[in-house]
């Protein structure tokens, strides 16, 4: 099933305190915008990569990528101010009928998990990855315990999420038109009534936030690395 993805890189990385675009930083050696694009780039259902950029990262979005095995599927689009926006850019530049929307920060998605999505999508509408929560979940109020959450049913939602085309398009445009900010994909999906099926996706599928979280991106990588 023929797929575009949508690739939010637009971010300024505050949190991880490099002073430019975190998707320029270096995972052994390659930036990691290079990782988060290899694995749609090898598969010959993904028709196009949306990257979505900001102006001022342009040239050194295009110089990173002259050489990209990809670089044949890659439509550039600039962002908006907040990662919604961004999206919504890259909305206006799909086509087809299944849409997946991918942080450029998690460059360990593997092709098994983006198949099954876009087959759940195709089927159902929409579906998202995620994993499991592992740790204990406490709600507090005021610094203070105020309930322990059973974790049973509790899911921590990754990328990639996909949608068919049209159900994206319509959950952006009422939120668009109420004014209204999401935290992902899958939650304006949520308020037009569209239900959401979860893939189960696995733990390597981190996204690059915080500069402790590139210790562990060589890690998973020495990992690959060693499994073949």
């Amino acid at each position: 099933m023929d797929y575009q993805v949508i690739i939010p890189a637009a971010g300024s990385g505050k949190r991880m305190g490099a002073g430019r675009n975190k998707l320029f930083l270096e995972i052994n050696g390659r930036p990691v915008i290079n990782y988060t694009l290899d694995v749609f780039a090898s598969d010959p259902e993904c028709k196009n990569m949306i990257l979505v950029i900001r102006r001022g990262d342009e040239s050194q979005f295009r110089k990173l990528l002259a050489d990209h095995p990809g670089k044949h599927k890659i439509k550039w689009v600039y962002g908006g101010q907040e990662r919604q926006h961004s999206v919504y850019n890259g909305l206006k530049a799909a086509d087809g009928q299944i849409i997946l929307v991918h942080d450029g920060a998690r460059p360990f998605i593997r092709l098994h998990t983006i198949h099954l999505l876009v087959e759940a999508a195709y089927k159902g509408g929409a579906a998202i990855a995620a994993v499991p929560v592992k740790d204990t979940i406490k709600r507090a109020e005021r610094g203070q315990v105020v309930e322990t959450v059973k974790r049973t049913g509790l899911w921590q939602v990754q990328t990639p999420q996909a949608f068919r085309l049209p159900i994206l398009t319509e959950a952006h445009e009422q939120a668009k038109a109420q004014n209204y900010l999401g935290t992902d994909e899958a939650s304006l999906v949520e308020r037009i009534g569209q239900t959401v099926k979860i893939i189960e996706s696995d733990y390597d599928n981190i996204k690059l936030t915080t500069p402790e979280d590139l210790y562990f991106a060589e890690a998973i990588f020495a990992k690959r690395k060693n499994l073949g």
